[in-house]
């Protein structure tokens, strides 16, 4: 047991409580939802939280990594900081895989962690933890409230800095001693972020270069674009013949249906954009970092053609020329830049190379053969088929999630939450995220068996607040990925990747959920629409998909990867 710092009968602070002032600025900042596992080195947030239950709704998790992994995706879809609460210690940790995420996939978001009271510091006190120095590294900013009465100024430099420049997480601790004193003043507006325009100098060398260019590529990714902007920058390129291609995980940026859209540098990528990107000679980039994925390991580009080729703008200073020496570099909000560069007139067009390499695109995106009963080249192409433009598709790590990227074209924005850093595990709390956020879409998660259980109880949540989200775990019996490089580099040598997994037609109805098994193809349309049917009704489902292991990713086989 420990002892919860408690206000003292009669010796209330004069004005509200730095825990009152914390939610002031939480509503005045319109957060709607915080997603939490309660803790009691936070009771007096929790109990301020409750007197505005009519403007913020509190999620109860059944893991903070859970918890961590909503708010980050609500800081995707909304591009406001997604709000999490955990205690201290463990939960803390537990919640730093959500962190690690919003700081690598740049996402607005402010992770609370409880903590022991000023007075116990340098004890050893349970569970005490410096947070300082755990998520100096894994945040844009890690702080602790020391004073009550600079509550509104750490929370609106906090929100400030989730939100300017390259867009990422802030960790704030939480003294329990603190949060009961005085709070000091009342915040007096939201925080409206501070956005850098691009340079005219710039826009006007880029509509020179672009103008000599013969074979240019635009690329776009990263995070804080408006819809204005994607638009703009989408019909912009589209009436130039300009080749678009998406950074990792930010398929959704502009409509695939474009006919100048050309594909996604993404993992297992179409082998003829890899081609179009080394015979580029001029790549506008806005937003994407151009990281270890996108690049193909790094190997997709070249720092010498790029001094020649790249010009690389980017919200955040520091990611220009750091590792890619840019032609142009330019530090500037994404949308503010797409805005500007959408009124530039280079003077000529290349609808030919766009046409060709949308061409190649939707070659790719065509039906593959499979070796098992599942061909989730169909059931994907599926799902595309029969659900509506603005359906959100949430995934983790996973093998599985290719054929997800690959069989999907998104149509509208924010109809992708998926992890750039990788981490197993976030899709189905993204799913539970979107649908408490936006009710009125269609939310479908595609896991992994792996995956899905390593946040899968919070289908526990989804149940308790009505969340009607659709799962289809596509089971395997393996961590794919891990196998897949194991079969390559170790053949026939199977080692700690093989898994046992329960029946997930009863998992579901042990929650209340609704259940379904599939074992072929032909019968997916079915359970799929039965899963549908039921989150129609309020009723959160899981289609349970049994697939083989031997068909590993879009057209490769376990037997190939061994060289028989």
């Amino acid at each position: 047991m420990t002892q919860t710092a408690q206000i003292p009968a009669g010796q209330a602070p004069s004005g509200r409580t730095a825990a009152q002032r914390l939610v002031d600025v939480l509503v005045a900042n319109d957060v709607s939802h915080v997603f939490c596992v309660p803790g009691e080195s936070y009771l007096a947030v929790l109990d301020a939280l409750g007197d505005v239950a009519d403007r913020i709704k509190v999620i109860t998790c059944r893991h903070e990594a859970g918890a961590a992994n909503m708010a980050e995706a609500y800081g995707k879809l909304t591009g406001k900081p997604g709000i999490c609460m955990v205690t201290r210690g463990p939960g803390a940790t537990h919640a730093s895989i959500g962190v690690h995420t919003a700081h690598q996939d740049s996402t607005p978001m402010i992770l609370f962690v409880g903590q022991i009271a000023v007075t116990d510091r340098g004890r050893g006190a349970f569970q005490e933890v410096d947070y300082r120095e755990v998520f100096g590294g894994l945040a844009k900013w890690a702080t602790e409230l020391e004073s009550g009465e600079r509550t509104t100024e750490v929370l609106e430099r906090a929100f400030a800095t989730a939100l300017q420049g390259r867009m990422g997480p802030v960790v704030v601790a939480l003294p329990e001693d603190v949060l009961i004193a005085d709070g000091g003043p009342p915040p007096v507006r939201p925080v409206v972020p501070a956005r850098a325009a691009l340079d005219p100098a710039v826009a006007a060398e880029i509509e020179r270069r672009l103008a000599a260019a013969e074979r240019p590529l635009l690329v776009l990714g990263g995070s804080g674009w408006t819809d204005e902007a994607t638009t703009a920058i989408g019909d912009w390129a589209e009436r130039l013949g300009l080749p678009v291609a998406l950074s990792f995980r930010r398929k959704d940026l502009i409509s695939n249906d474009r006919p100048n859209y050309v594909g996604d540098l993404g993992l297992g990528p179409n082998p003829k954009l890899l081609q179009r990107v080394r015979d580029a000679d001029l790549i506008l980039t806005i937003g994407a970092r151009l990281g270890e994925n996108p690049t193909q390991g790094y190997t997709l580009l070249d720092r010498d053609r790029t001094a020649e080729t790249l010009i690389h703008i980017h919200p955040g200073p520091e990611e220009v020329g750091r590792v890619w020496a840019p032609l142009i570099g330019a530090t500037a909000d994404n949308s503010l830049a797409a805005i500007a560069l959408s009124k530039l007139a280079p003077g000529r067009t290349w609808s030919d190379q766009a046409a060709a390499g949308h061409a190649d695109f939707v070659a790719f995106n065509s039906r593959v053969e499979v070796t098992g009963d599942v061909n989730m080249s169909e059931v994907i192409a599926h799902i595309d088929a029969v659900t509506p433009e603005d359906v959100v598709f949430t995934n983790g790590a996973g093998n599985y999630a290719a054929w997800l990227h690959r069989f999907v074209r998104h149509r509208a924005r924010r109809t992708q939450l998926a992890p750039t850093s990788g981490a197993m595990g976030y899709g189905y709390p993204a799913a539970v995220a979107a649908k408490v956020i936006q009710p009125e879409r269609e939310v479908i998660c595609i896991a992994g068996d792996g995956e899905y259980l390593m946040t899968g109880q919070e289908l526990a949540t989804a149940v308790q607040y009505g969340i009607a989200t659709l799962t289809v775990i596509v089971d395997n019996g393996t961590y794919g990925t891990i196998r897949m490089h194991q079969e390559r580099y170790y053949p026939n040598r199977v080692v700690a990747t093989d898994l046992k997994n329960p029946d997930f037609v009863k998992y579901a109805e042990a929650f209340g959920a609704f259940g379904v098994r599939c074992e072929r193809t032909e019968d997916f349309l079915a359970a799929f629409e039965a899963a549908r049917v039921a989150t129609r009704a309020g009723q959160p489902a899981i289609v349970h998909l049994i697939t083989s292991p031997e068909d590993i990713a879009p057209g490769r086989t376990l037997t190939q990867l061994r060289g028989g």
